[in-house]
């Protein structure tokens, strides 16, 4: 299917068009919209304005994850588009925070959000077809905790503080005319592990490409050479990343990914 991606938002501006810490990226498949991610506030609407783009033509909305910087714009989306489902995994909830020194931190989804939207939104869980084409797929990696306990991201649940698991986070997956393109926003599992794990989940199936941010803005240069080798060795043929990468960490997966990587920025167009 032909497909046209354009950034929305990410940390990076585009002239006049302001960018934020956060993600949003607009997903033309065929003759559908499908919005992923709505950024970390109400400037996404702003940015597809002056786009071209309504949010009223959005027939389906995706989340990555349930962290704020990709989340808070829902109450907007929900105010401007009548028709359009947002699609959640199973397990999310009010309970992601960041641990800072002894205090924890909420960095999760806007607070009533699921009770005030409850008709709006729609909960997934395992392998879910979206729509012809298009599909979303979560975390089947063991141990993702380990990542959630170094990261220092916790969930408050009924047994106390616990590392994050990531189970909340998903890929959105199209089936484009070049192959498969993962659209996985933070990739906090590992960009690595997102794409083994739709490579084995399509294993008849090329996947051409990895688009989100990478979480490594805070790894260190020999880790992040690490993930740019291990990405390389997938075989896949396009990536792109920022948000949470990062300039140092892009600088160093350019040195060994070269051609094959693109920086993320608010207006930047893909098309497969």
């Amino acid at each position: 299917m032909e497909t046209k991606l354009t950034v929305i938002v990410d940390n990076i501006p585009l002239g006049q068009i302001k960018g934020e810490w956060g993600l949003s990226i607009l997903v033309q498949y065929g003759e559908k919209k499908i919005l992923a991610d709505v950024g970390a506030s109400e400037l996404f609407a702003d940015n597809m304005k002056k786009l071209g783009f309504s949010i009223e033509d959005v027939d389906y909305a995706t989340l990555s994850h349930a962290h704020y910087d990709h989340a808070n714009g829902m109450p907007r989306f929900f105010k401007e588009n009548a028709k359009a489902k947002f699609y959640l995994r199973e397990s999310i909830a009010e309970n992601c925070y960041a641990k800072k020194f002894i205090f924890r931190k909420y960095i999760g989804i806007p607070r009533n959000v699921l009770s005030d939207y409850a008709d709006r939104i729609e909960i997934v869980s395992g392998d879910y077809q979206l729509s012809e084409g298009v599909y979303l797929i979560p975390h089947k990696t063991a141990g993702l905790e380990k990542i959630g306990k170094r990261e220092m991201m916790y969930q408050k649940t009924a047994k106390g503080w616990m590392p994050d698991n990531f189970s909340h986070e998903q890929s959105l997956v199209l089936d484009t005319n070049k192959g498969l393109v993962i659209i996985n926003c933070c990739s906090h599992g590992g960009a690595v592990n997102v794409i083994r794990e739709v490579t084995e989940t399509f294993p008849d199936k090329h996947v051409h490409g990895l688009i989100g941010g990478f979480h490594l803005f805070n790894k260190s240069a020999d880790e992040i050479k690490t993930v740019a080798r291990e990405i390389k060795n997938t075989g896949i043929e396009f990536v792109c990343t920022g948000h949470c990468t990062k300039d140092r960490a892009y600088n160093i997966l350019k040195e060994e990914l070269g051609d094959k990587l693109e920086k993320l920025h608010v207006g930047l167009e893909m098309r497969f």
